[in-house]
């Protein structure tokens, strides 16, 4: 598939101070290679599938930004360290970044008529990283942790339950307990992890598999929604795939699979198209 220009909407606030709280943690963050695999957000193959989608369609400016800044690494490869990071002993490891994953509605109609939670949310956390890998002032390995979290917050808003009801108060169905294909989880679980791994492909293979139905008209449509669009899709799904019988199986997988699919091409197009709306230039 062909390289496209997308445009999307542009978030920007606070930087320097944002990012310098956590720098001290961001080298140990770029050199471990392997963590602790315990899901919180979508699994490493959801997160690893939108950013090779992305990485087909990221425009030559932002190629040019990305491959200086990661010589080595892909934007599937740095999606999964937020997740991978949860074994650090940092404060803010431990008990500020578990805030970024999700955001909570106190009213579906949409993100900016619900409560704003002090502690953040994916919503504040993508604003603040986005300010912060655009800014000059910021060091290579502030933009390189800044980078990973737009990546991986983009994913896991496109995931249903992370997008959680206050009403439900279910810590986005991590209290509902199902049963999938007879091992016992949750539903959120499922969304994360099970729906995607059920189909036993590799994120490679996944990518490949679902890039060809990614039609121009997709792209065009996807692209131009805003965050706060993204959140209410996400909202409204998430109210349909909650189960009648908690027993999970071929039936749920049928009806389900191709929503979980269509999230992922859609983060994964919206990826590519927020990081070239901020028209990223690499210093000289």
């Amino acid at each position: 598939m062909k390289n496209h220009h997308l445009k999307a909407p542009t978030e920007r606030g606070n930087t320097k101070s944002y990012c310098q709280k956590i720098i001290g943690n961001a080298f140990i963050f770029f050199t471990l290679a392997t963590l602790s695999n315990t899901s919180f957000a979508y699994g490493q193959n959801g997160h690893r599938i939108t950013g090779c989608i992305a990485e087909q369609l990221i425009d030559k400016n932002t190629r040019t930004f990305l491959n200086n800044l990661l010589p080595v690494q892909s934007l599937a490869r740095i999606s999964t360290y937020p997740d991978e990071m949860r074994s650090n002993p940092s404060e803010f490891w431990q008990n500020e970044a578990g805030y970024f994953h999700y955001v909570t509605l106190s009213d579906d109609t949409g993100y900016q008529n619900s409560d704003r939670p002090e502690n953040g949310d994916a919503y504040s956390a993508l604003k603040n990283f986005t300010s912060a890998l655009s800014s000059s002032n910021t060091s290579i390995e502030e933009k390189k942790l800044a980078l990973s979290f737009i990546v991986h917050i983009i994913g896991d808003l496109h995931q249903p339950l992370h997008v959680g009801s206050e009403a439900r108060n279910d810590r986005g169905g991590n209290s509902v307990k199902v049963l999938f294909f007879d091992k016992k989880t949750n539903l959120h679980s499922v969304w994360d992890t099970q729906l995607i791994e059920h189909k036993n492909l590799s994120f490679t293979e996944y990518c490949s598999w679902l890039l060809p139905e990614i039609s121009e008209d997709d792209i065009q449509n996807w692209q131009s929604a805003p965050l706060e669009k993204w959140i209410i899709e996400s909202a409204e799904l998430r109210e349909k795939i909650y189960p009648n019988d908690a027993d999970l199986g071929y039936q749920y997988v049928y009806e389900f699979t191709g929503v979980s699919e269509l999230r992922l091409k859609q983060a994964g197009v919206r990826i590519a198209n927020y990081l070239n709306s901020l028209k990223l230039e690499w210093p000289e």
